[in-house]
């Protein structure tokens, strides 16, 4: 069983559709989970925020506890904060003013969905998540720029979060997502993000007698470095107390920037980039970074340079640490690896939160129908912080027999050189490895279909080349002298695998070395480095 496949997860149950499942450990030791469901699909009437608890890490929940009804106006897009004392706070979006439609460039000039829009609020509960208060509360935040050029000049607010809350000491901060234009073709046609700050909220005994304030000082939120859209901001703390905050665009990769002054004032956005300047690649969607208890940062993202918000499968991870630039602390990212799949490939794997207890790793998730809990495979963290060779691999013998997980083809290539690589099995079955092009090419024909994948660009020379195979996943990459292809101009730099992979004959390359699994990506990198144990 591959513990990335998200159907080996544990459901969170739900009405239909489902979204945000975000959680966090109550003070009794149950998981709390805060959920956006409804039995329609998403923005329909009858959508709530609903909240389940977990003694057995999300294997099994407990019957849902409504924070809004689901006759009620739209409650939506719930995230949790827990205080130092042990309550626990959910804030969401509500349709306070039960709107049926909002202005939007649309032929008819409404748009029907009413979850992005009305009031921020929030309730509380002092019983580890099993009641909510009875008083919803009400957060005000400050009108700007892209309030008041909105249909409503501001009089009606457009919004929506999906960034878990930051506690720092005592203070809360949340993140809030601005809209500026509903449209026809993807919802929002503008945004740029906020924060809420509150230094009191936690330690009130009546939170409705808090304190707020919305950020960035002036008129201009976070903005991407390029293009109308910049939202779905997440938010986290560096050890020097430097903010780090990451968002969605519609340019092929997340935006971040960084605070010096608890959010205040932030650094020019930039996309987000691998240490030689590379661009990250991230379509329309969430992307989320966490801090980890062993001071390093987790980036979840999709590795393609998508603008729209199909592409959300596979899920990828890169380690970031910490650096010591001229302005503060900043974070440095890895090459990623494959964290989640599902065998359907259009399926849109998102809106995850991670729950690091007793050192395991858990990711909650959701497809929009069918939310669930994975269990991540520490080894994986673990490579990624110390990545240490592999032993397991071998010259290729006479023969190659499929593993069924996939494998790894690992060796010097010269650029330009020709087939180095031939494997022949009955049924036309071919397994080849060529260097032309300036480029490695792996064609993996299983008699009836065929798959062609090919590395980046190389400059002339020999090169350190690592062929992987994942045969669950169906992701055929390279890694080339330590770095994971990433297609350069291309969208993407990995490859679908379409053919069946069959026993064969080696002919030709025996020079090669052959690992019966994929490797993951340190791996093949602490092989060029020659990192070992």
């Amino acid at each position: 069983m591959d513990w990335r496949n998200i159907q080996n997860g544990w459901e969170i149950p739900t009405e239909n559709y489902c979204d945000q499942p975000y959680i966090v450990v109550a003070e009794d030791g149950a998981w709390v989970v805060a959920v956006t469901t409804g039995v329609g699909d998403e923005g329909e009437a009858g959508q709530h925020v609903v909240t389940m608890r977990s003694l057995d890490h999300g294997k099994t929940w407990s019957d849902p506890v409504d924070v809004e009804p689901a006759d009620g106006p739209e409650a939506s897009y719930a995230v949790l904060l827990k205080a130092p004392s042990g309550r626990i706070f959910c804030f969401y979006n509500h349709n306070t003013d039960n709107l049926r439609q909002v202005k939007a460039n649309f032929p008819s000039g409404f748009w029907k969905r009413v979850d992005s829009q009305g009031h921020y609020v929030f309730r509380y509960s002092d019983d580890c998540g099993k009641s909510w208060s009875k008083k919803r509360i009400e957060i005000p935040i400050r009108e700007t720029q892209i309030d008041r050029e909105n249909p409503y000049q501001g009089q009606v607010r457009f919004f929506w979060n999906v960034g878990r809350p930051l506690r720092v000491g005592t203070e809360a901060y949340l993140t809030l997502h601005k809209i500026g234009q509903f449209g026809a073709f993807g919802g929002y046609e503008k945004s740029e993000g906020a924060i809420l700050h509150s230094p009191d909220v936690l330690t009130l005994e009546d939170p409705a007698n808090a304190v707020w304030e919305t950020l960035p000082d002036g008129e201009i939120g976070l903005r991407a470095p390029e293009g109308p859209v910049a939202e779905e901001q997440c938010l986290t703390q560096l050890s020097d107390g430097s903010f780090f905050c990451v968002y969605r665009t519609i340019a092929g990769s997340g935006a971040f920037s960084y605070s010096r002054d608890l959010g205040h004032t932030w650094t020019k956005p930039d996309f987000m980039r691998y240490p030689d300047g590379r661009r990250m690649k991230h379509p329309r969607a969430a992307n989320f970074v966490w801090k980890l208890n062993n001071g390093c940062y987790l980036y979840w993202f999709h590795n393609n340079g998508g603008c729209w918000y199909n592409g959300r499968n596979p899920v990828w991870v890169s380690l970031g640490r910490e650096w010591d630039a001229p302005d503060g602390k900043r974070i440095a990212w890895s090459d990623p690896e494959i964290l989640l799949y599902d065998d359907q490939r259009d399926t849109r794997i998102s809106y995850p939160d991670l729950v690091e207890v007793d050192g395991r790793y858990f990711i909650s998730q959701t497809q929009k129908t069918i939310a669930r809990v994975n269990e991540i495979d520490g080894r994986l963290i673990a490579g990624m912080m110390h990545p240490v060779a592999p032993e397991d691999g071998a010259p290729l013998g006479d023969t190659f027999q499929n593993c069924g997980e996939g494998f790894t083809l690992q060796g010097t290539v010269e650029t330009d050189s020709g087939e180095v690589l031939r494997m022949e099995g009955e049924d036309g079955a071919l397994i080849r490895l060529d260097a032309r092009e300036s480029r490695v090419f792996l064609t993996v024909h299983d008699g009836e279909c065929a798959t062609l994948a090919f590395s980046d660009v190389m400059t002339p020379g020999k090169h350190h080349v690592a062929v992987i195979v994942d045969a669950q996943a169906k992701i055929v990459m390279f890694v080339v002298d330590g770095v994971l292809s990433d297609g350069g101009d291309r969208p993407r730099g990995w490859f679908r695998m379409y053919s069946n992979i069959k026993d064969c004959s080696v002919l030709r390359g025996q020079e090669m070395n052959l690992f019966h699994r994929p490797l993951a990506v340190w791996e093949a990198r602490a092989l060029f480095h020659g990192d070992k144990a």
